[in-house]
């Protein structure tokens, strides 16, 4: 048996043009619409190369027009990475004002630690998914899944309903003031979670949601509670105690009860809540704000390279040159 060559696992192909022909800030967008990993589907390692290249058919449209593509799309793209950068400043933001409030990093917030979660919360598990039941009696209703809860913020964009028997929905119900936390997945997901208040009526959780009730808010603010498990104090907590397989980490119920609570006065609780509200606000209304700019930017895309987009009314910039590839 003969040794074949020795390919590198990774390859780059330069593609090569006429500057007058292309314009590489429209190219390279250009680039991000097709669906490369489709091109080879028969090699036993996923791959691409030039033959696989050499079968792509695009439209080339005037070199104005594809500055005119290019150009446009760039701005909207720039517009997108203002408000993600918002987004993380925003959460800085409000991540370093808990720290500062409540000593975390100092330390001096041991003299508060004592009691376990479970000690001033109801915490529960969801429905299952597709739960069978003996009776038919079940009615169709709202409920949160993964996706929906997110870290800082409830993505309420796309909401799913299941049928489930009035004795779920009961049990099940949110309330206002409720903390949704998901049981994890990928590390980053552990203690990820926000407050319920109330968006959806009648609307449950899911089983990989826990739910967090507080018993009493004169003890202990839910916001706070929210900020405390989002923290670096939380998330080491889980980080430590869950259970990781393969770059997956999650945890039960056991453990989110024994999470060692912190429990300054609540004056200094609903201080940090008031303050949380209203960098939550920000957020929330930068976060629909992104979302917009991400459903436009694809609109944009999806036209503009199928020659649907009416370009006569995007300008030209002065100079000629490709837009900054990012």
């Amino acid at each position: 048996m003969v040794n074949g060559p020795s390919w590198p696992i990774d390859t780059t192909y330069y593609v090569q043009f006429k500057s007058s022909e292309v314009n590489l800030g429209w190219f390279y967008r250009l680039l991000k619409t097709l669906r490369l990993n489709e091109l080879n589907r028969s090699a036993a390692i996923p791959g691409l190369n030039r033959n696989d290249f050499y079968r792509i058919k695009i439209g080339l449209p005037l070199i104005e027009d594809q500055i005119r593509i290019a150009t446009l799309l760039s701005r909207v793209e720039a517009l997108i990475a203002t408000r993600r950068n918002n987004l993380q400043q925003l959460d800085d933001f409000l991540k370093s004002t808990f720290l500062e409030m409540f000593g975390i990093k100092s330390g001096s917030y041991k003299e508060w630690v004592g009691d376990h979660l479970v000690d001033h919360t109801k915490i529960v598990s969801g429905v299952t998914k597709g739960k069978r039941y003996k009776s038919n009696n079940l009615i169709e209703t709202p409920y949160m899944r993964v996706a929906n809860v997110q870290d800082g913020f409830l993505d309420l964009r796309e909401i799913k309903k299941t049928q489930v028997s009035p004795a779920d929905i009961e049990k099940y119900m949110l309330l206002k003031g409720d903390l949704l936390l998901t049981e994890g997945g990928d590390p980053d997901k552990l203690g990820r979670g926000y407050i319920w208040n109330g968006e959806i009526e009648g609307c449950i959780h899911q089983n990989h949601i826990f739910r967090v009730r507080v018993d009493d808010n004169k003890v202990l603010n839910p916001l706070f509670l929210s900020g405390l498990i989002g923290s670096i104090y939380g998330k080491s907590y889980f980080l430590r105690s869950a259970k990781q397989t393969t770059g997956i980490a999650s945890i039960n119920s056991t453990q989110l009860k024994k999470f060692p609570l912190i429990l300054p006065p609540i004056a200094l609780q609903n201080k940090y809540a008031n303050v949380s509200m209203q960098v939550r606000g920000s957020i929330y209304r930068c976060q629909v704000n992104l979302s917009s700019l991400e459903e436009l930017y694809a609109a944009l895309s999806q036209k503009a390279f199928k020659g649907e987009l009416d370009l006569s009314r995007i300008p030209l910039p002065e100079k000629t040159t490709p837009p900054n590839i990012p």
